[in-house]
């Protein structure tokens, strides 16, 4: 990273509803001055309006900038060690970002679930982040966090117990308790809108190890029909967000060296219930338009703070031996898992890179190999998330 900066991290998009939960955090749990920081957006009256509502101190720095206006986005990179970024879909608004940060030596950190974003951007950016020093480090929310670290904390484990990662893991949600926000269900639109449109970027929909190019791994398994798992003796269901999470996950092998093995297999579903009710519960859920379809919410709307607070979730992971032994981890948040539990994981994700893994050189990243067991030692500590064995 080149020179002094003036911030340690500027939230750009903060008056957007997951920015503003960004600021929210940072102005609560950093009150006492340890992380210095800026709310950055479109305009001055608005980012003001918005250090109001949150309760942020009055003198919180304030910066104008636009993705439309390289020169101010080049100045708000060079001014911060660290950029959280919440400003989607990335598909239309986030590359100017990147390659910003790429040029300049700036850390960034992102809630992109927008996998044909992530292939672009490593292939145009990763070389010069490489030469510049800037961590560049997608997903950082909820995809991918619980999941790829929940792999990452399981696999360390399975080492610990049987002297081997597991090669084959699987993901079970057992439970999600929140609210979709216009921004997320926009991004959502817009990356399969975008993909029916181009070849190449639905082919990176559907290959497992898109994100690591060059890689070719083994057959994965599908994920998309429900079936009776005996691994936890019920019936499972497609998860919508495997389409982004499994490939982070492989992604992290690959940056990783294959940590996890060259024969790792991962799949991520919905615990849907046991016998007849869980089979018409797992058809149900594979049949659910996640988006929202019309009457999904507009970008800027999203869970009021009760409905944050009174979220959570909890995540099954099950690591499988080649003679039948297994290990299971659980993984679970104290708030929504889309807007109360993000914005402290992005936020605590921020911190990490500038505060816990200073020496991870240059390149573009998913978590597990950038922050390690450091990220898990915050997000216990501060975010309300716990990593534990079960059996």
């Amino acid at each position: 990273m080149a020179g002094t900066r003036e911030f340690d991290i500027v939230v750009y998009g903060a008056t957007g509803f997951t920015g503003r939960l960004v600021a929210e955090y940072l102005s609560k749990q950093y009150a006492d001055g340890s992380v210095k920081w800026a709310m950055a957006g479109r305009s001055a009256e608005k980012l003001a309006s918005v250090r109001d509502l949150i309760g942020a101190p009055a003198d919180t720095p304030l910066i104008a900038a636009d993705a439309a206006d390289p020169a101010a986005l080049k100045k708000m990179v060079e001014s911060t060690k660290v950029v959280i970024t919440t400003v989607g879909p990335y598909l239309l608004y986030g590359e100017p970002l990147v390659a910003a940060c790429a040029a300049a030596g700036t850390d960034y950190v992102d809630l992109c679930g927008e996998v044909p974003f992530m292939r672009k951007m490593i292939d145009a950016h990763e070389d010069a982040a490489k030469k510049s020093g800037a961590r560049i480090v997608f997903s950082c929310g909820f995809d991918s966090i619980p999941f790829d670290m929940g792999v990452y904390f399981l696999q360390d484990q399975a080492k610990a117990k049987f002297g081997k990662p597991a090669p084959r893991v699987k993901g079970r949600v057992r439970a999600m308790n929140g609210t979709l926000s216009g921004g997320t269900a926009a991004s959502g639109r817009a990356t399969f809108e975008l993909a029916q449109k181009d070849p190449a970027m639905m082919a990176h929909l559907f290959n497992p190890y898109s994100l690591a190019p060059g890689y070719e791994g083994i057959e994965q398994p599908d994920g998309m029909k429900p079936y009776e798992d005996p691994a936890v003796g019920m019936w499972v269901a497609p998860f919508f967000m495997a389409v982004i999470n499994t490939k982070n996950i492989h992604r992290s092998n690959f940056l990783m060296d294959n940590a996890y093995g060259t024969d790792f297999q991962y799949d991520e579903m919905m615990l849907a219930g046991p016998g007849e009710t869980g089979k018409k519960t797992a058809d149900a859920i594979a049949a659910t338009d996640i988006t929202g379809g019309d009457d999904a919410p507009k970008p800027g709307e999203g869970p009021s703070k009760e409905e944050r607070e009174a979220g959570n979730y909890d995540v099954l992971f099950v690591g499988e031996m080649p003679d039948g032994a297994s290990i299971k981890v659980g993984v679970t948040g104290d708030k929504d898992p889309g807007y109360g539990s993000t914005s402290k994981m992005i936020s605590e994700s921020a911190i990490c890179l500038i505060q816990n893994v200073a020496d991870l050189p240059g390149g573009i990243y998913t978590p597990a190999p950038a922050f390690g067991m450091e990220i898990i030692d915050r997000l216990r500590a501060n975010a309300g998330l716990t990593f534990e064995v079960e059996a």
